[in-house]
C-alpha cells in the first residue's frame, strides 16, 4: 500500500489556473506530495501534458475534469481516470466551453454599462488558454485597480445574483454524471459545502438522487470545509456507499491563499483514498 499526500483537485492555465499543467505537475513533486489530479473547469487540454511532466517529476498524475452543472448554488462534477480522448467527452465539454464563450460579453458589458472600462479582448489576453471564465474578468478588475481582489470581484460585482452576473447555460446534473461515466471516469461530487439544500435530509435525498445517475464518490476533505462539514460528508458517502476524495481546489495565483497539497495550511490527503479510487 503506498503512503504519503496527494491533491485531487488541481487547476491549470488550461482553464482558470496561473501555472502551466508541467509547471503544477513540477510544483506539487516539490511541494513532496505523491499524486495530483488536473480537473480543469470543462476542459482536458492540459491533461496530456501534465501526464507527460508526471513521468518525468517522479509523481503521479490524475487525468480529470471539474464539470459545471445546473443546480441552485454551485454543484460541480468531478471526473476521475477519464479518457480525455473519448469523443463523447470532447464533444460534451466543446458544448459547455461555447456557454460560457457566449455568456463573458455580456458581463463585460454589464461592467461597462457599470461604468468599468473593460474590453473582452482584455479578458482574453488574461485567460492565455481555451477556457474564459469569471475568474479572468476578476483578474482584468483587479490589475485595474477596480476591486481589491478575487473575493471581492465575486462578491461585489461577478458572482450569483450581482450587478454582472449573467446566468450560463450547462448541463444537468444527471447529463454531467453520465458525461464522466461516457469517458471511463469516476464521477464525484465536488465540494457539497456550496450547494443550496434544505439541512441535511435534503442533502441525502440529493445524494441519493444523483447516486441513482451514477455518482461514485464526494468530495468530503476541501480546503473551506470545516471539521464538522467534513464529518458529515464523510457519513453521508458511507451511508450511500460512495467513496470519498479530496483536495484544495488550488488555482496558482489566482487563489493565492491555497497551497496545493495543504490548502490553507492544514489539509492533508492521504494516497490510500486515491488507491482505493483505483481498486474501484
Amino acid at each position: 500500500m503506498g503512503t504519503g499526500l496527494i491533491d485531487l483537485h488541481v487547476h491549470t492555465t488550461a482553464s482558470d489556473g496561473t501555472m502551466t499543467p508541467e509547471e503544477v505537475v513540477f510544483h506539487a513533486a516539490r511541494q513532496g506530495l505523491k499524486a495530483v489530479a488536473i480537473t480543469d473547469h470543462d476542459t482536458v487540454d492540459g491533461v496530456q501534458e501534465a501526464m507527460e511532466a508526471g513521468s518525468r517529476a517522479g509523481i503521479e498524475v490524475v487525468p480529470g475534469v471539474e464539470i459545471s452543472v445546473d443546480f441552485p448554488g454551485e454543484m460541480h462534477i468531478l471526473g476521475y481516470f477519464i479518457d480525455p480522448f473519448n469523443s463523447q467527452l470532447q464533444q460534451g465539454l466543446a458544448m459547455l466551453r461555447q456557454y460560457r464563450k457566449e455568456r463573458n460579453p455580456k458581463m463585460v458589458e454589464k461592467l461597462r454599462d457599470l461604468g468599468f472600462d473593460i474590453s473582452v479582448e482584455e479578458v482574453a489576453e488574461a485567460a492565455g488558454g481555451n477556457v474564459i471564465g469569471r475568474p479572468h474578468i476578476a483578474a482584468v478588475m483587479k490589475q485595474k485597480g477596480y476591486v481589491r481582489d478575487f473575493d471581492e470581484a465575486f462578491e461585489l460585482y461577478l458572482g450569483a445574483g450581482k450587478p454582472a452576473y449573467v446566468k450560463k447555460d450547462k448541463l444537468t446534473p444527471r447529463e454531467g454524471i453520465e458525461l464522466v461515466a461516457a469517458a471511463g471516469g469516476i464521477p464525484v461530487l465536488a465540494h457539497p459545502k456550496y450547494l443550496e439544500v434544505n439541512g441535511r435530509k435534503g442533502l441525502q435525498a440529493l445524494v441519493e438522487e444523483l447516486a441513482g445517475y451514477g455518482l461514485r464518490g464526494i468530495e468530503a476533505f476541501y480546503t473551506f470545509h470545516t471539521p464538522e462539514e467534513t464529518e458529515v460528508y464523510l457519513d453521508l458517502a458511507e451511508r450511500n456507499c460512495l467513496m470519498v476524495t479530496g483536495g484544495t481546489d488550488f488555482h496558482g495565483n489566482n487563489k493565492e491563499n491555497i497551497e496545493i497539497g495543504r490548502g490553507q495550511g492544514s489539509l492533508a490527503v492521504s494516497y490510500e483514498i486515491l488507491e482505493r479510487l483505483k481498486n474501484r
